[in-house]
């Protein structure tokens, strides 16, 4: 991708010839005249460089270097000038600035400087990078081999911006690691715009993420920003992205692609830099298959999978993710029983990490601060995902409603049912013989669902 660079000068034929000949050596050249069209084009969009001229008609280069440095960290700045002269110099540099060129510019010269700054802006990159992933993580990511591959992928997408696509179940923290992934980023001081596409459908879900004109359709009273505008410069997270309307599919793929969009009921093309994170909880290329999610934006979109695994797949994860919610919902510290610890680690978590977090806050209510036991921890019963083959039947019902609830869920496919439930497909043959299920009917009862 060829360099941006932004050009502040006040002669027009100074910015003809830099442009013209930065144009020819491969850089994107926008120009500005004075000081108030600089701020105006660095606010609406990202520069890989930025080229200044010291004296201009609103104010002076010299007083702008430190507020772009304090937005802009890692955009390299040369500063150029025709009152050249060492403490003008000095006085850039001590600002910010990474070059100093007098005018008149030798052109070659120039290329040879904007080059070595824009190496030094890639380095900065880097750094701050860096610097944010050494700061230890605001979630816990845990200790379990799915999870460490998690936090593994997680910084990788962290020092990149390809999109990204979460998937896990609901409630296993999604939101919270494409949060983080915002955070520490590059964009991390940009905005943070989250859309959820299972709340909204067909065009009430556009006109939230492209905006509309006045009088695009009978609502429409005023003329409103989209979701995709407000992420310019930052992140996009669109959490459900499964459950977006295929028609709207088409229409955000161009987005995608081409980072340009109209709003609903107008002719004018807009542009926004955003970087986009997807989460679901649905097989994407089960949806394909059945004709409800696109494949080509499936393929554009899922560049850097993440899948977080869920919550009874990894007990061992159970004791630090207690400690670290307990540490965020009280001041205090909270002692836990054994037997507590023994009890979360055996439950299955069908809600996952939210369910977690709603019990533990229900806990300390109800021990007034005092050592959480078993007593606060009512309605748990103490089952795991894999039932152990010493206590066979010990919890029956449960047992049986969870065979059901997993072949339900993969249409009465047994292989992915006993593989989701930690048996071995034998095993799960006896106990649907010991039920009485039947895995075709089970299929057939989910087929007549959603035909209704």
């Amino acid at each position: 991708m060829n360099p941006k660079i932004l050009l502040i000068d006040d002669e027009e034929a100074t910015r003809f010839g830099f442009s013209r000949y930065l144009s020819k050596a491969g850089y994107l050249v926008h120009e500005a005249a004075n000081l108030f069209e600089a701020k105006e084009s660095i606010n609406s969009q990202r520069y890989d460089a930025v080229l200044l001229d010291v004296n201009l008609p609103d104010g002076s280069g010299l007083d702008w270097i430190i507020e772009v440095r304090q937005s802009y960290p890692d955009i390299p700045i040369v500063v150029i000038t025709g009152y050249g002269d060492i403490p003008v110099a000095v006085e850039a540099m001590r600002r910010g600035a990474d070059n100093f060129l007098t005018k008149p510019v030798n052109m070659a010269d120039l290329e040879v400087f904007l080059r070595k700054s824009l190496e030094i802006g890639s380095l900065r990159r880097r750094q701050l990078i860096d610097k944010r992933l050494s700061k230890k993580p605001q979630i816990y990511f845990g200790e379990s081999p799915g999870m460490k591959k998690v936090l593994e992928l997680a910084q990788l997408a962290a020092r990149n911006e390809s999109p990204v696509v979460i998937s896990g179940e609901t409630g296993s923290g999604k939101g919270v690691l494409a949060k983080w992934l915002h955070e520490n980023s590059l964009r991390s001081s940009s905005s943070y715009v989250e859309v959820n596409c299972s709340n909204l459908r067909g065009d009430l879900l556009a006109s939230e993420l492209f905006g509309h004109a006045k009088g695009a359709f009978t609502s429409a009273i005023q003329e409103k920003q989209g979701l995709i505008e407000v992420a310019d410069g930052g992140t996009l997270f669109l959490d459900e992205i499964g459950d977006m309307d295929i028609s709207v599919q088409a229409q955000f793929l161009k987005v995608v692609e081409e980072k340009q969009y109209r709003r609903l009921g107008e002719v004018k093309t807009r542009s926004s830099d955003f970087r986009l994170i997807c989460a679901t909880n649905r097989d994407l290329l089960d949806a394909i298959m059945k004709g409800t999610f696109r494949k080509d934006l499936y393929y554009r979109i899922n560049v850097l999978p993440i899948v977080i695994p869920p919550l009874r797949k990894r007990p061992e994860d159970i004791p630090g993710l207690v400690e670290h919610i307990i540490r965020t919902l009280s001041p205090q510290s909270v002692e836990i029983s054994a037997d507590v610890m023994r009890l979360l680690q055996e439950y299955s978590w069908p809600g996952n990490i939210r369910e977690l977090k709603n019990v533990l806050e229900r806990a300390l209510l109800l021990s007034h601060g005092n050592q959480l036991t078993t007593e606060h921890f009512y309605g748990l019963e103490p089952v795991r995902s894999e039932v152990s083959p010493k206590s066979p039947g010990k919890y029956p019902d449960i047992e049986e409603s969870q065979i059901r609830t997993v072949l339900k869920r993969f249409h009465g496919d047994t292989a992915r049912a006993a593989k989701e439930l930690g048996i071995s497909r034998a095993t799960l043959y006896r106990k649907l013989k010991k039920f009485r299920i039947t895995p075709e009917i089970t299929f057939n009862s989910i087929s007549e669902e959603e035909e209704i």
